[in-house]
């Protein structure tokens, strides 16, 4: 739902579960909006993502619905409804979760989400929604 003026930028809108409800698909993130070289991202996702980092672009993940472990070589963290987490570049890490959650991303928009790895899970080209 985005709305654009008579010479006025085009200002993003949207709600989040109804563009939740647009995709079933694991480890596959869609794009929503974008800004200032951000994606703003929503995924799904259940099991064990691979093990990755990103070597020059930090991450922003915010549980919207379930919970999930982040995993990290030194320690986990549990992340549930609300919890949000920024992992910083170059940090390994692995999100795992045992029932289906939805989070919500902020990333630049030159990162790959496998970040230093390539897996069945690369995606090089999202769906934007």
């Amino acid at each position: 739902m985005d709305m654009e003026m008579d010479n006025e930028p085009k200002i993003q809108t949207g709600n989040i579960v109804e563009k939740l409800a647009q995709f079933e698909d694991y480890w596959n993130p869609r794009v929503v909006g974008k800004l200032n070289g951000q994606m703003v991202k929503l995924v799904k996702f259940q099991g064990k993502f691979d093990w990755h980092a990103h070597d020059h672009e930090e991450e922003f993940f915010l549980v919207i619905q379930g919970k999930f472990t982040m995993e990290f070589r030194t320690h986990n963290l549990m992340l549930e409804k609300d919890d949000f987490v920024i992992v910083p570049k170059g940090v390994e890490h692995r999100p795992v979760s045992e029932k289906e959650v939805h989070v919500l991303l902020f990333e630049p928009e030159s990162m790959l989400n496998t970040g230093n790895v390539q897996s069945d899970k690369t995606r090089s080209s999202l769906e934007h929604i």
